[in-house]
């Protein structure tokens, strides 16, 4: 009975979201906020735009998970999301097939993200409740509850192929939502199908913002169809990442906020590579997307 009271609940929000197309402009719904959320500002600038975020560890890795960095504890997930959840092809077109994990609404979503991951993943990576410290389970929650859907693809390449295959696939989700927000996230390798994205002026109308996590910097982001558009980014990243360096994104943060640009940077102290996946906090970026 518990389960089919939730389950009624949250078709019922679902229905109150997709009434209207300005329903994204709310404030999500919180999910295990006192676990992801309560964060700890180390730092502040830019009137909050730029935070230097407290991570260690000891705490955020193995006091957070049960078999560190493959196992998060019970307490960080709601398994219970499944349900909403199916692996699936779509056929794209020119873009040619492309086959992702959905959870939530298959149309009329409320709003859309897609997940990118870097080398050597696949929509597994994306999908995965319980490594990453449960993120992507709560982000997969978070869209469940508030109407929206969360598709995490699986991307072959990260040249043109993937990127065309990225705009087929926003182009989609769009289309099945009747041009409700879609927000793209790139982690490490990913980053660059959201610099590819950039240059292509019909997928950035098609989205409300990009977040760039633990990523490449691109020097030439002036010059694209993303920045004439001053479509919203969200940067996060370790300090320490040894893979790309933090120093490069900031520098580029620094630029885009100096020119007004709506941007904002998350960066974990001491963090690594891998950092931004597991601690960005999904539902105040989703919430700062909202309001741009």
């Amino acid at each position: 009975m518990q389960m089919s009271t939730i389950h009624l609940a949250r078709l019922l929000f679902a229905g109150l979201c997709l009434a209207s197309p300005s329903a994204f402009a709310l404030d999500l719904h919180p999910f295990k906020d006192e676990l992801f959320s309560s964060q700890t500002v180390l730092e502040s600038r830019d009137d909050g735009d730029f935070q230097i975020i407290d991570y260690q560890e000891m705490r955020d890795i193995n006091g957070r998970d049960q078999i560190p960095e493959r196992r998060v504890k019970s307490d960080y997930v709601a398994p219970g999301v499944r349900k909403f959840q199916k692996d699936e092809t779509l056929d794209l077109g020119a873009a040619g097939r492309l086959d992702v994990t959905r959870t939530g609404v298959s149309d009329g979503a409320a709003f859309t993200v897609i997940f990118i991951h870097g080398r050597g993943g696949d929509r597994r990576l994306g999908g995965d409740d319980y490594r990453f410290g449960g993120n992507f389970n709560r982000l997969k929650n978070l869209a469940v509850d508030n109407g929206g859907v969360y598709y995490a693809p699986t991307i072959k390449s990260f040249d043109a192929p993937g990127v065309d295959q990225t705009a087929a696939l926003i182009e989609e989700a769009s289309r099945r939502s009747a041009g409700r927000p879609v927000i793209l996230a790139c982690a490490s390798m990913g980053s660059f199908i959201c610099w590819g994205i950039a240059r292509q002026p019909q997928a950035v109308q098609r989205l409300a913002g990009m977040v760039i996590m633990g990523g490449a910097s691109d020097n030439n982001y002036t010059a694209t169809a993303g920045f004439k558009a001053k479509l919203p980014i969200w940067f996060t990243h370790g300090s320490k990442d040894s893979v790309y360096a933090a120093g490069d994104q900031t520098a580029l943060y620094t630029r885009l906020h100096k020119a007004g640009y709506p941007t904002r940077f998350t960066l974990f102290l001491t963090g690594s590579h891998g950092t931004p996946v597991r601690m960005t906090d999904w539902r105040a970026v989703l919430n700062w997307f909202a309001k741009k």
